[in-house]
């Protein structure tokens, strides 16, 4: 039995078949779904979700892109993003944190970069208020030059410099895209988990990405899909669902050389441990 811990089937792209993309995971051995708030309206809709299906929990969050497209007047909505707090449902505050890459190859500001900060800074402040988990929203801005990854490491390591300023919580970095200098501090601290998505299975042998898996012990390790985005092989370039997260599963008891039940006992158990389910 496998957690996918990380969904967004709240998405237009499932309204037309969204119980049966549910039914699927649960019937192919999914055992639960944390789905993501990334907005207000999303964060909404993933409590709804969750109030909806014994099995399905769910996180509320401002997504960084959330305050590049409303600026300063995302705050406004604050009080009612907090007001969502009252479902007992939610299993914690994310996905949050910093984005620097912008899609058209424009330069991000260190205004924008601020405004991002801010939001991330005070929405620690509420998991802290709610003693919840956090889920991590980290992607670093354009290389200078060409390399393995598409990102720097700018976001990475602002993140981590916000987020040991508040030991008290329990983060997970989702869908890691990480390098391997960087994952020696993550495994640094007690509270950090990390989490792979279908992206891990685009890589030919021997990307620095197969390294930073071997690196994390196995008991550091969650699995998600980020459906409906990332669809892994060999499913890649269709929509994304829960039930693929068994392909994440196998690339990662291949790459670490572990038996795949073993994975699934191991990661199950530390989803379960990680957002009190």
């Amino acid at each position: 039995m496998l957690i996918e811990t990380h969904a967004h089937i709240d998405d237009k792209q499932f309204d037309s078949d969204r119980d049966e993309v549910i039914a699927r995971a649960f019937d192919s051995g999914v055992e639960k779904i944390i789905n993501i708030g990334a907005g207000l309206g999303s964060s909404q809709r993933s409590v709804a979700l969750a109030e909806k299906y014994e099995n399905i929990f769910c996180s509320i969050g401002l997504h960084p892109h959330y305050f590049m497209e409303y600026g300063e007047k995302s705050f406004d909505k604050f009080p009612e993003f907090k007001a969502l707090a009252v479902s007992k449902k939610i299993v914690a505050i994310g996905e949050i944190g910093l984005d620097y890459f912008i899609p058209d190859g424009s330069v991000i500001t260190e205004e924008q970069k601020e405004l991002q900060r801010k939001g991330f800074r005070e929405q620690l402040e509420f998991a802290k208020e709610l003693k919840l988990p956090v889920i991590l929203h980290c992607r670093g801005s354009r290389p200078v030059a060409p390399s393995e990854y598409r990102e720097a490491d700018d976001a990475y390591e602002d993140v981590f410099a916000i987020v040991s300023e508040f030991p008290g919580l329990n983060f997970v970095w989702h869908s890691f895209g990480g390098r391997l200098a960087f994952v020696e501090k993550v495994l640094g601290k007690e509270n950090m988990l990390i989490s792979f998505a279908g992206n891990i299975t685009y890589n030919k042998p021997g990307a620095e990405i197969f390294a930073v898996i071997k690196r994390i012990p196995l008991e550091k390790i969650m699995l998600e899909t980020d459906c409906p985005y990332l669809a892994p092989v060999p499913m890649r370039g269709k929509r994304n669902e829960p039930l693929y997260v068994k392909y994440v599963a196998q690339k990662i008891a291949e790459v670490k050389n572990v038996d795949f039940e073993d994975l699934a006992k191991v990661t199950t158990s530390t989803a379960e441990r990680f957002f009190g389910l």
